[in-house]
């Protein structure tokens, strides 16, 4: 009689069977594009109000059959299976529970994108036109140890304001209405990331003016493409950031480490990144150096 009452979510619409075979093929794809290695990552779709379709713990992620995959309660507890749901399925208890609209979660370990978070660059500025429109805001969300109850705690309030957050140190995390979106998104911050880093190794890169920018979320409202319940705060890469430290305030101790360590601060343990995303002065200094090594 339970079982008669739950009602799928809108946007999931799919059985339990099928929602295993498309997180199969995801975590297949995932690891056949080098998203994943190994056991990393785990894959998430809520087959209703009630239940959770998750991948297992400890799992290579690009080798499993529709049956490893579990199925368990919004909290995590087991419903049906044989092994441990993901290690990390508080983060996606966090997803769900800040999220009603959102119906599946994609956690991977980008390498580029995680890649330019270490190296202090952030995917926050709207510089490619197609990523802004159809993500919106990706943020930076600092450190936190995963499997943890740190990961959901410090997650919180970016869920709020993005569909696709890059975990410091980590790995980077999407939310849809359905899997394919949430795939789509993870495979599209990715190829963002490498476009940002190709451009940087040639030249300062220089992100959309914020007229353009508000005229993509105009756009955007009007095509229907999704965004989070909340504005984009937490980041300054725009002027409605406040989630940094003004430039004034700039140094030591001066971040609350909110802004995901984009800006220097104590909090993130390493230097500003170059104005623009474009090249410190540092950066051609080396390269001058070595060019003149090279020529002798």
């Amino acid at each position: 009689m339970v079982e008669s009452r739950r009602v799928p979510p809108r946007g999931a619409g799919l059985s339990e069977p099928a929602a295993r075979q498309q997180v199969v093929d995801i975590c297949r794809r995932l690891y056949e594009r080098g998203l994943i290695a190994a056991g990393d990552g785990n894959v998430s779709v809520k087959l209703d109000s009630e239940r959770v379709l998750v991948t297992p713990s400890g799992f290579h992620k690009g080798l499993m059959k529709p049956d490893d995959l579990i199925v368990t309660d919004l909290h995590g507890r087991r419903i049906k299976g044989q092994h441990k749901p993901s290690s990390e399925f508080l983060m996606h208890e966090q997803c769900y529970a800040e999220r009603p609209d959102i119906h599946a979660v994609v956690h991977a370990h980008p390498p580029m994108t995680v890649a330019l978070a270490l190296a202090g660059v952030t995917l926050s500025q709207c510089v490619l036109s197609e990523t802004c429109l159809l993500i919106g805001p990706i943020l930076t969300a600092p450190y936190s140890t995963p499997t943890t109850d740190e990961v959901p705690r410090v997650l919180q309030p970016y869920l709020r304001q993005a569909n696709a957050v890059v975990l410091d140190r980590h790995g980077a995390l999407t939310l849809g209405r359905t899997l394919d979106e949430a795939w789509h998104r993870m495979e599209a911050i990715e190829h963002a990331a490498k476009i940002t880093q190709a451009a940087r190794a040639i030249g300062p890169v220089a992100p959309l003016p914020p007229s353009e920018v508000q005229k993509l979320q105009a756009l955007a409202q009007t095509l229907g493409i999704p965004r989070p319940p909340e504005p984009c705060t937490l980041c300054n890469a725009c002027p409605s950031g406040r989630g940094g430290p003004q430039p004034a305030q700039r140094g030591a101790g001066a971040c609350s480490g909110s802004c995901g360590g984009d800006c220097g601060c104590a909090g993130s343990a390493r230097p500003s990144p170059p104005a623009a995303l474009g090249e410190s002065s540092a950066e051609h200094s080396l390269f001058d150096a070595v060019v003149a090594r090279l020529r002798g």
